[in-house]
């Protein structure tokens, strides 16, 4: 089973950006679609965007479209998270999650599709 641990994560204001890192260890990412999720206090935890394993497919939830980008470099064996013009609604547990799956360019919203979660990492965003 791979290992994720994520970082980057902090406290801006709302308009700021910040990047996230998912770094993996234990197995190679090269197989596994890699999935951002959020939960915010009281909330349950939701989709924010997958990237398939070969970077040719990526998806995003409604609400973060046109301000997020995902993307991996699987030399590096890490996912990342650029956030751009953050609003206070983005303020949550940011996890990141892998699933293997030997299709390179499958792509899932469905958190019980992965198989490996990090610990997460905070963002806050203040207005």
């Amino acid at each position: 089973q791979v290992q994720l641990v994520e970082s980057g994560g902090g406290l801006v204001q709302a308009g700021d950006s910040l990047r996230l890192s998912c770094a993996a260890s234990g197995r190679t990412l090269r197989s596994y679609t890699m999935g951002w999720f959020r939960q915010a206090p009281g909330k349950e935890r939701e989709f924010v965007g997958v990237i398939s394993s070969n970077g040719g497919r990526i998806l995003y939830a409604d609400s973060v479209k046109g301000r997020f980008a995902v993307s991996r470099d699987n030399a590096m064996n890490t996912v990342y998270l650029q956030m751009n013009s953050l609003k206070p609604e983005d303020t949550a547990v940011y996890y990141c999650a892998a699933d293997r799956t030997p299709r390179k360019e499958y792509v899932t919203r469905y958190i019980s599709e992965y198989d490996s979660w990090g610990q997460g990492t905070q963002v806050t965003v203040s207005s």
